[in-house]
């Protein structure tokens, strides 16, 4: 009667665990519910050359508030403005240590180091910022250098069209002989080119220089006359787009970092990625009209090139563009098929 009594105890007690799992399942998180909700994102830090109040700066936040949302929250991206992480020139090197995991700036403040990507600021006659973005980044992906196989490299910005801003009119090539004019790496070639010389300086400096006479013009992106306030200080703007070169700039990635992301986060970046792209270009379209209101609000004169004087300046810096591709032909690079196809889609963006 006992051993009875006790295997239906037993058979109650089984009766009741298995009611409990069952409610369990049907009303509770499940283990992977709950280990999802309790993971904590994964922190990126980003190093930013520009100042937190530049549109560029602006947009890299609105494209890291996106990532984050929507990766769900599990992507946090930690924003270093103004070189407070790792400085310009430095900011590539700092992705590739993980120094940050992160990383905006230009190309061109490491010389040598991107051989056939130095290309993409060549005078080539960039229309606008868009083309020269979309151009930077579609070149960028196609040819894919080992030059930045240390990163994994999300996507390339570049600035409209450098122009020549005056203190006196300047029509044609010969008005360029004897003019100091502000240029550093490749716009000091392109000075050179032109007859003029060059005299280097940062920006910040510039202002003061032409003011006083130390230099008699600046070759810029027309932004620049409003974000650095030079177009108080010249007297006109020569549209020398069609010679028109850029800087371009890289947004990349530490690659031990990327790699550690699953499928889903990756494919979470680089689809925010590639829509940032045309946002960066038209930022820089703005700004360039911001820039040509300001110095058209200041009642500086605004020349244009003729046919025939575009064709000598194009002439004048072609050397520029021979001494690429021979650089990169003792490097056994692509230069010349790169150039090629820089200036094909140039040309088709017209």
């Amino acid at each position: 009667m006992s051993k009875t009594i006790r295997i239906g105890a037993l058979s109650v007690c089984m009766l009741s665990l298995a009611t409990v799992m069952l409610l369990a399942g049907c009303g509770g998180s499940s283990p992977s519910d709950s280990a999802k909700d309790q993971a904590k994102p994964i922190v990126l830090s980003y190093s930013i050359f520009f100042p937190p109040t530049h549109v560029q700066c602006i947009e890299a936040e609105a494209w890291a508030k996106e990532v984050e949302a929507r990766s769900e929250g599990r992507i946090k991206i930690d924003i270093y403005a103004g070189g407070s992480l790792s400085q310009a020139p430095q900011c590539y090197e700092g992705v590739v240590s993980g120094i940050s995991d992160l990383g905006m700036s230009c190309f061109s403040y490491t010389r040598g180091r991107f051989p056939l990507l130095e290309g993409l600021d060549l005078p080539v006659g960039y229309p606008d910022g868009m083309t020269a973005t979309r151009v930077a980044t579609e070149l960028s992906q196609k040819y894919a250098p080992a030059e930045t196989a240390d990163t994994h490299l999300l996507y390339v910005h570049a600035h409209g069209p450098g122009i020549l801003a005056s203190k006196k009119p300047v029509g044609n090539l010969d008005d360029m002989a004897g003019l100091k004019v502000r240029g550093t790496g490749l716009s000091a070639k392109i000075i050179e080119r032109l007859g003029a010389s060059p005299i280097g300086m940062s920006q910040p400096e510039t202002y003061e220089a032409l003011q006083k006479g130390v230099v008699d013009a600046t070759l810029c992106p027309v932004e620049t006359l409003k974000g650095w306030k030079q177009g108080e200080v010249i007297s006109s703007i020569t549209d020398s787009s069609t010679i028109g070169y850029t800087t371009a700039m890289f947004v990349t990635m530490n690659k031990a970092k990327w790699n550690s992301l699953s499928e889903e986060l990756q494919s979470v970046i680089t689809e925010v990625s590639a829509e940032w792209v045309d946002r960066h270009g038209a930022a820089w379209d703005r700004a360039d009209e911001e820039g040509f209101a300001f110095i058209r609000e200041l009642g500086k004169d605004e020349t244009a090139l003729s046919e025939e004087e575009q064709a000598r300046w194009r002439e004048a810096v072609q050397p520029i563009l021979d001494e690429y591709t021979e650089a990169c032909a003792s490097k056994n690079l692509p230069g010349a098929e790169f150039l090629a196809d820089l200036q094909a889609a140039i040309a088709a963006s017209r």
